[in-house]
């Protein structure tokens, strides 16, 4: 349930209002802060509909957005968002090591699918959550899509995968010394069974050259557990 200030943000920019009452898509202004930075490149792994893409191109309007989603709703509404824009693409896959097609389990807000299981402890702390149904997808490391100079710096890598995030961040290793952040949602407790955790995901990036340098909308449990939260890496050589 979006807060009523992320709607009163929506609400000021007359293209994020267009896109919530035509596409049903709300921009992801929550990342306003991590977005208002020059850029020239964004990797955007996980779009679903173009949330966090619409912002990009609000708040980095001068960078080209690539964006990946494998599942065939939330992309069809995605094209339909960005039909005519020239600095965004889409492709139709999921991000990881190998190249292979996998299933994905459907949630009832699609926002929360993922290449996991969907635990018990997902549907207690984010209700409505339950899955629904699973379908194949395509998965592929990045380098299948992109090349090196591809990449124009300064560029950021964006992860939203719903716990497969040290997974999808294997399948970038080849390509990680081009990007100067990394922002990923990480979990601090098990959402998806056999999801790697928040630690995990921050290791293999210090074993990468990134250090955590930022930490953005944390949401917590009743008890004032942290849950889950965007962390932002930096290039320590950039």
């Amino acid at each position: 349930m979006p807060t009523l200030s992320k709607v009163a943000q929506v609400l000021r920019s007359a293209r994020f209002t267009r896109a919530a009452f035509q596409h049903r898509v709300l921009a992801g202004v929550e990342h306003r802060a991590v977005l208002s930075r020059p850029l020239a490149t964004i990797v955007d792994i996980g779009a679903n509909r173009g949330q966090f893409a619409l912002a990009a191109r609000h708040w980095a309007p001068r960078a080209r957005v690539v964006s990946f989603e494998p599942l065939p709703g939330p992309a069809a509404i995605f094209r339909r968002l960005f039909s005519n824009d020239s600095q965004v693409t889409l492709h139709p896959s999921a991000i990881g090591p190998t190249a292979e097609t996998r299933t994905i389990h459907i949630s009832a807000r699609d926002d929360s699918s993922s290449l996991l299981p969907i635990s018990a402890a997902q549907t207690t702390f984010f209700p409505g959550t339950a899955e629904i149904a699973t379908t194949p997808v395509p998965i592929a490391p990045l380098a299948n899509f992109l090349q090196p100079s591809d990449i124009a710096p300064p560029a950021l890598l964006k992860l939203d995968v719903q716990g497969f995030e040290y997974d999808a961040l294997l399948g970038c290793l080849s390509l990680l010394p081009r990007f100067q952040w990394i922002y990923c949602e990480c979990s601090f407790v098990e959402l998806y069974t056999g999801q790697k955790l928040a630690a995990d995901v921050i290791a293999l990036l210090a074993e990468n050259g990134f250090h955590l340098s930022g930490i953005y909308n944390p949401s917590y449990d009743a008890a004032g557990h942290c849950i889950q939260s965007d962390l932002l890496f930096q290039n320590s050589e950039r």
